[in-house]
């Protein structure tokens, strides 16, 4: 068994084990409702248009979640102004946005000649890097998505199935439609820094996926997600360490083969599994006619 406590005996690595399953648990809770409603290009978007703030905060000195936070503030409003005033749709808006930030991320990071291995953590993370302070963030954050997940279950529940419904029942989807996009917001800039802003996309929505397989309910599939993201967070560190691959990679292709292994096991279960044949139904017995009288014989 030294193949699996020997990685874990250095700091380092404990620190990875434990900032990277909370960030599973972080986007097991937010990517269950970006699976329910289609929300998955925006959190792809999300984590591209993250780079112009990371870029201009690690030049500058800022705390590069800080610079994440509010480019992708730009983004969620950019999107909303362009489907208001230049009345796109809504995937055409996150289209523009998205290649347009990304576009300027590049830009930034190619003036500068220095930023070559800083993109590098950016992109793709370092989660052999995290610190106490990073773990602590992302408790807090993890604690704040289940908090706000819990209070808006109901808008939630009912934005995804009818909006006009949700209204008549005082259940403000508007106001949900804004909160659940701020959740994907709080998922994305935490957990960029465990596994990049291009991996991010896949622990928000492999676990989830993988989850939904086996569960139908949206507590279970958090619940299911969240111990499958932290078993692809711990697989894939020791992916990492024996094999010498990056450990943000590792994580997020263990993640997404945990799709396919999840799907197909479930296929196999449900192949195996006996259905049950309905009772066939007995007709009732035909009352016996009289017997003829002989009395005219």
């Amino acid at each position: 068994m030294t193949w699996l406590t020997d990685p874990f005996s250095v700091d380092f690595m404990v620190r990875a084990l434990v900032g990277g399953s909370l960030a599973a648990v972080l986007c097991a809770v937010v990517g269950t409702w970006v699976l329910v409603r289609g929300m998955a290009f925006l959190g792809e978007a999300l984590s591209h248009g993250m780079l112009p703030g990371v870029a201009i905060a690690t030049l500058t000195g800022i705390p590069p979640v800080l610079g994440a936070a509010v480019s992708a503030g730009v983004m969620v409003l950019g999107v909303g102004a362009l489907r208001r005033r230049a009345r796109l749709s809504y995937d055409t808006s996150i289209g523009l946005l998205f290649v347009g930030m990304l576009a300027l991320g590049v830009i930034i990071v190619s003036s500068s000649r220095s930023f070559a291995t800083d993109v590098t953590a950016i992109l793709f993370g370092d989660v052999l890097a995290v610190t106490r302070a990073d773990v602590g963030g992302l408790a807090i954050a993890a604690a704040v998505a289940l908090a706000v997940a819990v209070a808006f279950h109901r808008p939630f529940t009912a934005l995804s199935f009818d909006t006009r419904k949700a209204t008549t029942l005082g259940l403000h989807p508007r106001l949900a439609e804004v909160v659940l996009i701020g959740l994907v917001t709080l998922a994305v800039v935490a957990s960029y820094r465990a596994v990049g802003t291009l991996l991010v996309v896949g622990l928000l929505l492999a676990p989830a996926a993988a989850a939904r397989a086996w569960t139908r309910h949206v507590a279970s599939t958090m619940l299911l997600g969240a111990g499958i993201g932290a078993a692809a967070v711990l697989v894939g560190l020791l992916v990492s360490w024996h094999a010498g691959t990056a450990a943000g990679a590792s994580i997020a292709a263990v993640a997404v083969a945990s799709v396919v292994v999840s799907r197909a096991l479930a296929a196999v279960v449900l192949r195996r599994t006996p259905t049950p044949t309905p009772a066939r139904a007995v007709a009732p017995a035909a009352p016996r006619s009289a017997a003829p009288s002989r009395e005219g014989a």
